[in-house]
């Protein structure tokens, strides 16, 4: 006659079992982290620069940009520096509200505006070490110069999102946090009277977009200007 185990035989057996015999109840599967979906997606590709009938061995610095939607502007305080004088880089682009950074890093004074219509301003003399910044609310292109220095010369490209990238020197571009849509992708040489533009740039989330008929002509030969008061520029002395 078989009889039931009491409570406390029961736990007897389990603490004489060897941990061979004793089988732990399996552990519930651990959560899989969730996977996070992507919203954007990406638009890369190439530029040709065309030059005297020619491509450009070297098409970096051309800015490549996505238009049609509008982003707020991003952190960050983004710099046009004067250096030798010249301003580095010569083409920034920005988005609408960002602030730009104008540190003097030459041993000499300098002195920065614009008068374009996009963002007319005058930062006045300031000499090395100094900086002085302005915010760029509008979008448009914004042509600056030094008031001292006639050779002095770079353009601020105020954009609507901060869907843009700079070429590097095999005309290679990558534009990522695309929102999905269809938009115009425009390709800025301060050397070309005028952007290359595609339309139809379809986009798709966690996809990437390659684009590679963008071909630039540069075909400004010049860019000589009047100071800040409409007049030639007289002949620098002393250490300017």
């Amino acid at each position: 006659m078989c009889r039931l185990a009491t409570p406390a035989l029961t736990l007897a057996l389990l603490l004489l079992a060897s941990p061979a015999d004793a089988t732990a109840p399996a552990a519930p599967p651990a959560a899989a982290p969730a996977e996070a979906k992507a919203t954007t997606g990406v638009v890369a590709g190439t530029v040709q620069v065309v030059a005297a009938g020619k491509a450009k061995a070297d098409p970096s610095d051309v800015v490549v940009y996505l238009v049609g939607f509008e982003q707020p502007a991003p952190a960050g305080l983004p710099t046009l520096a004067q250096v030798n004088k010249q301003f580095a880089p010569r083409v920034l682009a920005i988005t609408a509200g960002q602030k730009v950074n104008f540190p003097n890093r030459d041993g000499f004074f300098h002195n920065v505006f614009s008068l374009s219509k996009a963002r007319r301003f005058d930062l006045g003399q300031f000499k090395k070490g100094g900086s002085k910044a302005k915010t760029f609310p509008r979008k448009g292109i914004v042509e600056v110069y030094c008031n001292i220095h006639p050779t002095m010369s770079a353009t601020i490209l105020v954009l609507p999102n901060r869907a843009h990238a700079r070429t590097d020197a095999k005309g290679r571009f990558r534009i990522a946090g695309v929102p999905p849509g269809t938009w115009t992708a425009y390709a800025y040489s301060r050397k070309a009277k005028r952007p290359a533009r595609v339309k139809g740039v379809t986009v798709k989330a966690g996809a990437t977009t390659t684009l590679n008929g963008l071909s630039v002509k540069q075909d400004r030969q010049s860019f000589k200007h009047k100071n800040k008061y409409g007049e030639e520029y007289k002949k620098p002395s002393g250490r300017y």
